[in-house]
C-alpha cells in the first residue's frame, strides 16, 4: 500500500512532528514498506487461531531467595561519592 504525500503529511501533523521535505519523502517510503508487510500478514489464515494477548506462556523468572552473608559496611561504603560517618550522604530532594 503506497501512501500519498498528503497522507504522510496528515500523519505527521497528527503526531505533531516537524519534518523537512527529505524526511517526509523518507518517511513516506518507510511507512509504505511497513504497510506492505502488514498486507502480507493479513493473507495468513488465522481462522483456527484463538485470540490471545500473549503468544507464549508467562513464567515466573524470579530467582529464589538464598541466605548469604552481607558485605562488610566498609566495603559497601568504599566507592560512595559522599559519606557521613558510616552512612551514604545524599543531597536533599525536598527543602
Amino acid at each position: 500500500m503506497k501512501l500519498s504525500r498528503e497522507e504522510v503529511l496528515h500523519i505527521t501533523r497528527l503526531a505533531r512532528l516537524g519534518l523537512t521535505e527529505a524526511e517526509v519523502d523518507r518517511l513516506s517510503e518507510q511507512l509504505s514498506n511497513i504497510l506492505e508487510h502488514f498486507e502480507v500478514l493479513q493473507q495468513a489464515d488465522t481462522t483456527d487461531v484463538p485470540p490471545t494477548a500473549q503468544s507464549i506462556d508467562l513464567l515466573n523468572v524470579l530467582k529464589g531467595d538464598e541466605v548469604a552473608a552481607s558485605l562488610p559496611q566498609s566495603q559497601v561504603l568504599v566507592n560512595a561519592p559522599r559519606r557521613e560517618g558510616d552512612f551514604f550522604r545524599v543531597r536533599a530532594v525536598l527543602e
